[in-house]
């Protein structure tokens, strides 16, 4: 007779899931005894949330959901916060944990709490089957669960002795059905044509819904028969390069200005895959004309219109709505003799985005000491490889980099999500190069954000990952010294000390560096990636406003 551990296993590789990520605890000894031995792939972590945030990092990157596990009570309640981030982020996790035995119910048990209760509110589906057999069915469950609609994550609590105990008979596990094509018609497709047409100042903005629905070679056509502007944010960006001729860059007006001139000035709005929500201020008058008209298409209807008006909303997938976009577009070769060229339109779209990197350009120029965040991330660009995946922290010295830095392969720039989890982008970095082996990975942090998972660096380095560290050390939460500093007059627990980080990731048996001035930072990125071997640089800058913070602060001014 099978064990609970065997059948989850067993499940879960019948699912196509061949990975853990985990950090070892007494309610799940038998189930990862079983998974070692049957070859799948263990990816252990010293923090439980730093597991939950590599694994929805994993499901971010394959679209597809990824599992993790950890143990009950304290090893439940580290994970949440990483379960919440997927969730805000959309991300299909499949996050287990273990429990005290269920036969101990109702008594006063060590490590007993209702874990189901706490991670509902965060979460699609959360249950916990009643016996061994059970765990196959529930497993298959939660991977529907977490793939259908807008995709997501889910929950499983399973008590160690429904691990360990057998089953004379299984509920046979429900096989996934294919997420199915949400097909617009063609009377709304043609109406959102006919919308953009005849509009003379058009632009196109695209969110994670382009990267969920893999819709990126549809993307690229549409933009090339139809000439419009384009704009990206989350996991749309890189899905179109940065470099291409119609990309204006960033769709967050907290890292392009040139959007707090384009924006208002439109008169038509194409918002793929992306909520109307506080990157886009709402569709308010901060950054969109009260008369332009949206045309927003989204997986789920209750997005559409919530926040702004729409002219036209289309519950569809955004790849099926793209493709009958091309079809009734016209020439499968190049642009479309149907569509305006809007000379002067585009014109002004890249007058607007050349005005604003030749200002990120001019302060990047200052070659003063300690290092301007600016400075320092117009050298990193010229030192790095090409096709430089990038998992970006949060932080004032993170912006600098988001500003400047463009953005170039799908799946490649992955960030915190809507929650703004700082510090997970240690852990994200780690499923990144796991799933780029090869691969050059760098995970852009401040000296803040590194402190939360500083343990995972052990990780890095056990497992082998060559992922190149960049820390901004300014000795201080640089975002909120800024904030307090322009609406308190002084700042309180701001500060930090001025760390060598860089010793610290020797400590845990990688390589690094501290850097002090930009002539440095070439060759030390260049011996970074030559090592193939995790490798932090401490890289010493002075607190400089961000573009994001200065944005923040703006907004703050004007309520």
């Amino acid at each position: 007779m099978p064990t609970g551990a065997e059948l989850f296993v067993d499940a879960m590789m019948k699912l196509g899931i061949h990975e853990i990520f985990t950090l070892v605890g007494d309610h799940l000894n038998e189930v990862l005894s079983v998974a070692g031995a049957r070859g799948i792939r263990i990816i252990d972590f010293r923090h439980e949330s730093g597991v939950t945030h590599a694994a929805d990092a994993w499901g971010r990157i394959h679209r597809r959901p990824a599992i993790s596990l950890v143990t009950g009570g304290p090893g439940h309640t580290n994970s949440l916060t990483g379960i919440a981030t997927a969730f805000q982020a959309a991300s299909p996790l499949i996050a287990v944990s273990g429990a005290p035995s269920s036969a101990l119910a109702g008594r006063q048990v060590f490590q007993v709490i209702d874990q189901v209760g706490m991670a509902a509110p965060v979460c699609k589906w959360a249950a916990q089957p009643a016996s061994t057999g059970q765990i196959p069915f529930y497993l298959g469950r939660a991977y529907q669960e977490a793939i259908s609609g807008r995709m997501g994550p889910v929950h499983l609590t399973i008590p160690v002795d429904l691990f360990a105990g057998s089953a004379d008979s299984a509920l046979s596990m429900p096989e996934p059905v294919r997420r199915p094509e949400m097909a617009p018609s063609g009377r709304e497709v043609a109406r959102a044509l006919e919308l953009l047409e005849k509009a003379e100042r058009p632009i196109v903005i695209a969110g994670s819904g382009v990267w969920w629905a893999g819709a990126g070679v549809e993307l690229r056509r549409f933009l090339n028969q139809t000439n419009l502007p384009y704009y990206s944010v989350t996991m749309a960006r890189g899905i179109i390069p940065d470099t291409f001729r119609n990309s204006m860059g960033y769709a967050d007006g907290a890292l392009n200005k040139a959007v707090h001139q384009a924006f208002p000035e439109a008169d038509v709005v194409l918002v793929l895959g992306k909520r109307i929500d506080y990157r886009l201020a709402l569709g308010g008058p901060r950054l969109f004309s009260p008369k332009a008209k949206f045309i927003q298409v989204d997986i789920v209807a209750q997005e559409l219109g919530l926040t702004r008006p729409l002219e036209l909303g289309i519950c569809a997938d955004v790849k099926s709505t793209l493709h009958l976009m091309n079809e009734m577009t016209g020439d499968p070769k190049g642009r479309s003799p149907r569509w305006p060229g809007r000379t002067a339109w585009l014109r002004r779209q890249r007058t607007l985005r050349d005005l604003w990197r030749a200002q990120l350009a001019g302060t990047a120029a200052d070659r003063s000491k300690p290092i301007h965040p600016a400075a320092f991330f117009s050298e990193l660009a010229k030192a790095l490889p090409p096709a430089t995946l990038f998992a970006w922290d949060g932080g004032d010295f993170i912006h600098w980099g988001r500003a400047i830095i463009p953005a170039m392969i799908p799946g490649g720039w992955l960030r915190l999500g809507p929650l703004g989890t700082i510090g997970s982008a240690l852990p994200n970095s780690m499923a990144l190069q796991l799933a780029n082996p090869g691969a050059p990975v760098v995970m852009i942090t401040g000296d803040g954000s590194l402190g939360f998972y500083l343990a995972e660096l052990d990780t890095m380095v056990r497992h082998n990952l060559p992922v190149v560290i960049i820390v901004g050390n300014d000795a201080g939460w640089g975002l909120e010294r800024e904030l307090q500093g322009e609406f308190c007059g002084s700042t309180v627990a701001c500060e930090l000390r001025a760390t060598r980080y860089d010793l610290i990731m020797q400590g845990f048996g990688g390589e690094g560096e501290n850097i002090e001035r930009l002539d440095q930072v070439g060759p030390a990125i260049r011996r970074a990636f030559k090592s193939r071997k995790p490798y932090l640089l401490n890289v010493n800058v002075r607190g400089a406003r961000s573009p994001f913070t200065e944005w923040q602060i703006s907004g703050k001014k004007k309520k």
